[in-house]
């Protein structure tokens, strides 16, 4: 087994436990802080980016429950809601794989703001 597999493997379940819920990215967070794997900071950060972003998602629709026409606005929030989950799966299923899939169009950013977090 190569040094890259294994250091893979040590941090996928890491990984995998960021991916869960936020507060199994804080889990994960406080893992990674032990012994710091750069696999598992890699996905901690993406998880991060994509729990914040279910977050506000839900912040900015429960700020407009009084809309009047509430079929545009459940197609555009469930649109959200699908987008933010197609993420979620896809570096979820990156991370069982032992793959860094960065994330379209944020996934960079992701790793720029938390950089110093995990």
């Amino acid at each position: 087994m190569s040094n890259t597999t294994s250091k893979i493997e040590t941090g996928k379940s890491k990984a995998i436990v960021a991916y869960l819920t936020i507060i199994g990215c804080i889990i994960a967070m406080f893992m990674n802080n032990e012994a710091k794997n750069k696999f598992a900071s890699f996905h901690i950060k993406q998880a991060l980016g994509i729990h914040i972003i279910y977050f506000l998602t839900m912040a900015i629709a429960n700020g407009f429950n009084d809309v009047e026409s509430e079929f545009v606005f459940l197609s555009i929030f469930s649109s959200f809601l699908l987008f933010n989950f197609i993420l979620w799966g896809y570096s979820f299923i990156g991370a069982l794989q032992g793959k860094k899939n960065l994330l379209p169009f944020i996934g960079v950013y992701f790793q720029k703001w938390f950089n110093k977090i995990a």
